[in-house]
């Protein structure tokens, strides 16, 4: 049966469907030998399609594979980084980096914690799409005590682009003369926003550390350290009316 293009590329852990977009609008993708274009459909049964003038094979498509890391300071959420900061893949094995993993979504290289990755591109869409509200919990210490009028205008939503931030879950943990520790719960993942919610009610953040996606946890996994998600928690995570059941699972597990 046809596909589109993008979401066949994903579900060959070629690319996230994002990303496969990106690579069919630079004429990386070829199908039966023209350059495709964006929203096309093929079959691999009948079609040849080709990635940087390499056959894509209907009998190679790879083992899915759904890990939880925990990425630590200094990592990049990328495949590859030009600076030569480490990556998410540079903590799995080699048998991994062929077969498309990629992270499903992004920490940036100062926050820490959980982090989700696949080769399944639409694993990858269903978690990172707008429309889902996957709710992301993380632990942020802001320097300073503060105040409950700014923990309540985070709560209710400040203006960020023009636009307000979607109402947050805000509790403090701990507090001390000059530090607040606060759990914030966001459904919503704009660029930085924690940050800049935060620079912009006058504080500063001192760390940040994603603690769960939905009701997967981090737990006392170590920082660097990954592991299989289960079929329970990738039942959860993709829990909606649309979801017919989980996908076959790969059996690797490392800690």
């Amino acid at each position: 049966m046809a596909e589109r293009l993008q979401k066949l590329l994903s579900q060959y852990g070629v690319a996230s469907r994002r990303q496969a977009e990106q690579m069919i609008e630079s004429g990386q993708v070829r199908v039966n030998g023209e350059v495709a274009r964006l929203g096309q459909r093929a079959d691999l049964s009948c079609d040849r399609i080709e990635i940087n003038r390499q056959p894509l094979q209907a009998r190679h498509r790879p083992t899915q594979h759904y890990l939880l890391l925990h990425k630590p300071l200094g990592m990049v959420s990328t495949c590859a980084d030009p600076q030569g900061r480490p990556t998410v893949l540079s903590v799995l094995p080699p048998s991994l980096h062929s077969v498309g993993i990629h992270p499903v979504g992004r920490l940036d290289a100062y926050t820490t914690g959980l982090l989700l990755l696949t080769n399944d591109g639409n694993f990858t869409f269903r978690l990172t799409h707008p429309r889902h509200d996957v709710p992301k919990t993380y632990r942020v210490r802001l320097e300073g005590q503060v105040a409950p009028s700014a923990l309540d205008a985070w709560r209710q939503g400040i203006c960020l682009d023009n636009r307000p931030t979607r109402p947050a879950q805000v509790q403090v943990i701990t507090r001390s003369s000059n530090q607040t520790q606060v759990e914030v719960v966001l459904q919503e993942g704009r660029n930085r926003q924690i940050r800049r919610v935060a620079q912009a009610l006058g504080y500063r953040v001192l760390d940040l550390h994603r603690t769960a996606i939905g009701s997967v946890r981090l737990g006392n996994l170590g920082a660097g350290a990954y592991r299989a998600l289960s079929s329970a928690e990738i039942e959860a995570l993709l829990a909606e009316p649309s979801v017919q059941s989980a996908p076959q699972l790969s059996r690797l597990r490392h800690q």
